[in-house]
């Protein structure tokens, strides 16, 4: 078995000196290294003081200077580099990680706050740390033989009698994963990569047959105000997903590399008057850089649409159009001989016999059998015992599609009451309907409403050669999973049949050997490899690719909390 990861806290990443002397150090037999680092502010690539293959490496992963945490995977995940970009005492209580050795390039006034992060022997090294520095030290359970070296470095051991609780045993790495969407794909390829046995079931013959299967899927990012926590956990998805899919071999239109799309752009149009002034206001407070997203006025925002438009907008460059279903293939085959395929199979019921879940079929038949299943069959996991109690819902949504000549060029994505892409293999997509219904075919109605929304966003006038209503009825129909909060489920599922006092996330009863990957509603591409990621940090005990109250506000149980409570 892989060894176990070893987790290093760095308290200053400054132009990451301190980094770049470990990695270069680092066994090549050695543990995976995952060092986690608190930068105020991110220097550009170009400042790192890292040289030759290595600075390369991290200077082509560089991300942009945004707030949140920025996990890099490096050296064919050999290292990991997690960015905390903000302050250091807002960080601290946010970190969910057992820490081996700490960094502290200068002393820190929240030394305390190191003990909850300590694995049991944990090593500390702090620069020219004062006597009230060593007192904090001391009283947060870390001790020391020798004075600070003559280069201003101490060396401290944690020695605490109230370490962090034991680690829980490691998995038994097998797996079933239900669903052969973005989801499950994005599940396979996460835990085949930590070498876990994985058995994927799925209903239908091959990958991406339902939400997943939609000709070009938008990839772009969520914008408030106040960063709220739907903002946060959007953008850390969306930047996720774009290295991720980088990793696997990057994205192009025409289909050569492993995500078959394009970084076109996308022009997110203001409503109105008071939504455009919203929309500039958050560009100018935030400071977002522009490869991120800039704010056009209604003259250079009709210039790019090629149609006057009253407003301005928002225009993020490195958005565009995906193909969920070569995302779904391209996870599936870095997966390797890890990964077995059950196709042609719904999964009907789910038994724990002993400390295995057997899946089985429509007759009964057993399909699979392992210590842990990962349900990621969107609304498919209303039929299941176990998962039915959790509020999902469904919502119908039509796509329209267009030969190209049947429709104006656009040179990138446009979206407000609806989306329009450029031509993907000479069809252009418009829609997508939010249809209560279940009916899976074509309608005449939600085509009108598309083509009527295009409309609105196009003006009629540069429509009109196009004679839109005489097209025939051509799309595609797909349901979005959703959660009442528009946020997915993320983790180990809620028993809703324990009969439990619970005040917190942590004591409410789950399922063993659970989870589910489940309500990504209209977001699946960007969601689904940071959720996999996150499961599989929780599966492994690894430091989490999220701040911990993000990680919370997607915990599968919060409805289940949030019920038992008003009872």
């Amino acid at each position: 078995m892989e060894a176990l990861r070893h987790v290093i806290f760095d308290s200053a990443f400054g132009r990451g000196e301190q980094f770049g002397a470990i990695w270069r150090g680092w066994p090549a037999d050695g543990a995976p290294l995952h060092y986690i680092a608190v930068a105020a502010t991110l220097p550009p690539a170009a400042a790192l003081a890292l040289d030759g293959s290595q600075g390369d490496i991290l200077r082509a992963a560089w991300p942009l200077a945004l707030p949140g945490m920025h996990r890099l995977a490096l050296d064919g995940e050999r290292v990991t580099l997690d960015l905390l970009v903000g302050e250091l005492d807002d960080w601290l209580p946010q970190v969910a990680a057992r820490v081996n050795a700490f960094v502290l390039p200068q002393p820190i006034a929240a030394m305390r706050n190191l003990a909850r992060l300590a694995a049991p022997g944990a090593t500390l090294r702090v620069h020219a740390p004062q006597e009230g520095d060593l007192k904090a030290l001391r009283s947060a359970g870390f001790v020391w033989e020798n004075e600070a070296a003559a280069d201003g470095w101490l060396q401290a051991l944690y020695a605490s009698r109230k370490p962090q609780a034991p680690r829980p045993p490691r998995p038994r790495r097998e797996a079933i994963v239900i669903g052969a969407g973005v989801a499950g794909a994005a599940a396979c390829e996460r835990l085949a990569a930590r070498g876990w046995q994985v058995t994927l079931v799925e209903r239908h013959g091959g990958p991406a047959q339902e939400a997943s299967g939609n000709h070009a899927g938008i990839f772009m990012p969520l914008l408030s105000k106040d960063d709220n926590i739907p903002t946060r956990l959007t953008r850390a998805a969306y930047l996720y997903a774009l290295r991720h899919w980088q990793r696997l071999g990057g994205v192009s239109a025409g289909g050569q590399r492993a995500v078959k799309g394009a970084q076109c752009g996308v022009l997110q149009l203001a409503r109105d008057a008071e939504h455009a002034a919203l929309q500039r206001e958050v560009v100018e407070h935030w400071n977002y850089p522009p490869e991120f997203v800039r704010w056009l006025d209604a003259a250079a925002a009709g210039s790019l649409l090629g149609s006057a438009t009253p407003h301005g907008a928002w225009l993020f460059e490195q958005s565009g159009w995906a193909y969920p279903t070569s995302a779904c293939k391209s996870m599936l085959a870095a997966c390797g001989e890890r990964l077995r395929h059950v196709f042609h199979s719904e999964a009907l019921t789910l038994h724990r016999v002993a400390d295995l879940w057997q899946v089985r079929g429509v007759s009964g038949e057993l399909l699979a059998e392992a210590p842990n299943v990962i349900l990621a069959n969107g609304g498919g996991a209303r039929h299941l015992a176990q998962s039915a109690p959790l509020p999902l819902y469904t919502m119908r949504g039509q796509v329209t599609h267009l030969a190209a000549d049947a429709f104006p060029p656009l040179p990138l994505v446009v979206c407000r009451e609806a989306y329009m892409t450029p031509a993907v293999d000479g069809i252009v997509c418009v829609g997508a309907t939010y249809d209560g219904d279940e009916e899976r075919a074509l309608r005449d109605t939600s085509q009108r409403e598309n083509l009527q929304r295009a409309a609105q966003i196009l003006g009629a006038e540069r429509l009109a050669p196009y004679h839109l209503e005489q097209v025939p009825l051509q799309g595609r129909v797909g349901f979005r999973c959703m959660a009442p909060d528009r946020l997915p489920l993320v983790g180990q599922l809620p028993d809703y049949g324990a009969e439990y006092r619970m005040e917190r996330l942590r004591d409410v009863p789950r399922h063993a050997g659970l989870y589910g990957l489940l309500g990504y509603a209209s977001r699946g591409l960007i969601w689904a490899p940071l959720a996999a990621e996150l499961l599989a940090c929780q599966l492994e005990d690894e430091p989490l690719p999220l701040e911990a109250p993000l990680v919370e506000a997607l915990d599968p149980a919060r409805f289940f909390l949030k019920a038992r409570r008003k009872e």
